[in-house]
């Protein structure tokens, strides 16, 4: 299998672990928190240098919040050097590229 991590946003992470469970790997650690204030703050917990990111994240429940996520998520990937990422949302598949 090539070098991947999938991480999953907090929209659908049942989808998001029966998606590893199938691939054969583990679901990537992250924190995903709200501070009082309603902004969301992202850490990935683990290193995704040189990895292909799939973030899985449905468009489904509050749409602005989830979509949010998502865009925090992919710069916080960016940011820690993944070579790819790919996510997932309102039914589409983007990839991305550095």
């Amino acid at each position: 299998m090539p070098n991947i991590k999938v991480f999953s946003g907090t929209s659908h992470p049942e989808l998001a672990q029966k998606v590893v469970d199938r691939l054969g790997i583990n679901l990537g650690k992250a924190v995903l928190k709200k501070f009082s204030n309603k902004e969301t703050c992202v850490e990935i917990k683990e290193s995704v240098r040189g990895e292909d990111v799939y973030i899985i994240q449905s468009g489904c429940g509050e749409v602005n919040d989830n979509l949010m996520e998502l865009l925090i998520m992919i710069n916080a990937c960016k940011i820690a050097s993944a070579s790819g990422t790919c996510n997932s949302t309102f039914s589409l598949l983007l990839k991305i590229k550095r």
